[in-house]
């Protein structure tokens, strides 16, 4: 344990932050899980919709700080070009047959 009196609140004050993000960070693992799963499912329709789920969870993540913005921002990028590719697959795949 620390022995200066600030550095003790201030970690009382981390563990309490810690407590009210979790549930927040837990959504935003859940969302994003779900819409990886769905593209890699090729269920098209679903992997949007879940896409854009995990977007909006991202950014309410981020805009209370639990996250950081550019951490948000990065996770969506890597999730849009999943989506994208996964649409790409589909689209040849519909023009050879």
């Amino acid at each position: 344990m620390t022995s200066k009196k600030s550095a003790q609140k201030a970690a009382r004050v981390g563990q309490r932050k810690a407590i009210r993000n979790k549930p927040v960070r837990s959504s935003v693992k859940t969302a994003v899980t779900k819409a990886r799963k769905s593209i890699l499912q090729n269920d098209i329709d679903a992997a949007q919709k879940a896409v854009k789920e995990a977007a909006m969870a991202l950014d309410k993540a981020s805009q209370k700080g639990v996250i950081h913005p550019n951490n948000s921002a990065r996770r969506k990028s890597r999730l849009m070009k999943q989506l994208n590719e996964a649409l790409a697959a589909a689209s040849t795949k519909q023009e050879e047959q």
